[in-house]
């Protein structure tokens, strides 16, 4: 190769490295954004973080949110095991009650041995095995009167699972001056019905039921079959993740009847009473 040509394929080299250094920096790749949810959390809810309404800040609100479900029985069952399944950061479980025998047929978080075990603790050794990347607590207590306000306080929502008008009308009363978030449910034969509730904003549950229905039954009277807890308790389940996620919008101003025997359901629209005794304007 000659001195002139080794000469211009230098000069070449120089000005292909000049126009390289003339052109603009190319821009900085963005970082991609370190994921909300750890690994753990992303494979434990990935699907029903493939919903596309359930985003990483939905399962963050489920892991920031207070639950307390009254009751450790048939509803509370779906309920409470939907709930730590889904990964609600912390679940109260309020039972005063003893598993019994007569119970397994209808209430899934309770086994042959636990018979005699109280109910609340029972259940919350079956949730924490369920998840345990979550705070469950266990109140063996009747709601009342005079320790109702205690429990709800501080809570995000409240879902009702008991058998009884008295104690729903008790926590009714209590989320409303509290301004806490309920999920009502009942069942009973072979029917029941769900309600959610934003005091002061929607119908409550004694905007719907005034009072007690004369010669109302409960399960130890009327009997009840367990799946129709089931459903009912699913329900109820459903209602609190649409409601903690927002990822769907809540049954408010009504209550849904469901009647497992025929397999119809009623949407049964609720409208809010000014004068109400328990969330009534003042």
């Amino acid at each position: 190769m000659s001195e002139g040509s080794s000469r211009r394929g230098l000069f070449r080299e120089l000005a292909a490295a000049a126009a390289r250094a003339a052109l603009p920096d190319e821009p900085a790749k963005p970082k991609a954004k370190p994921p909300l949810l750890n690994e753990g959390e992303l494979e434990r809810y990935s699907r029903q973080l493939i919903l596309p309404e359930w985003t990483e800040m939905s399962q963050i609100a489920l892991r920031d949110a207070s639950v307390l479900v009254i009751g450790a029985g048939a509803l509370a069952s779906p309920v409470a095991m939907y709930l730590a399944g889904a990964g609600v950061g912390r679940l109260g479980i309020v039972d005063d009650d003893n598993v019994e025998i007569s119970n397994l047929h209808r209430q899934p978080l309770h086994f042959t041995p636990d018979i005699g075990e109280p109910k609340a603790e029972s259940a919350a050794a079956k949730l924490r095995f369920l998840n345990p990347d979550i705070v469950v607590e266990a109140y063996r207590v009747w709601v009342d009167e005079d320790n109702v306000d205690g429990l709800v306080a501080g809570q995000d929502l409240v879902i009702d699972c008991s058998d009884s008008f008295a104690t729903r009308y008790t926590v009714n009363k209590a989320c409303c001056d509290a301004g806490i978030d309920l999920v009502e449910g009942g069942a009973v034969g072979w029917a029941g019905l769900v309600m959610t509730i934003v005091p002061k904003r929607t119908a409550c549950y004694r905007c719907a039921f005034p009072t007690a229905p004369i010669g109302s039954l409960t399960c130890a009277q009327a009997g009840i079959a367990g799946p129709v807890a089931g459903v009912i308790g699913s329900l109820q389940a459903l209602e609190a993740l649409k409601f903690l996620t927002g990822a769907q919008p809540p049954l408010v101003d009504a209550f849904l009847n469901v009647d497992l025997a025929t397999m119809e359901t009623t949407r049964v629209a609720v409208r809010r009473d000014p004068n109400c005794a328990d969330c009534g304007d003042e």
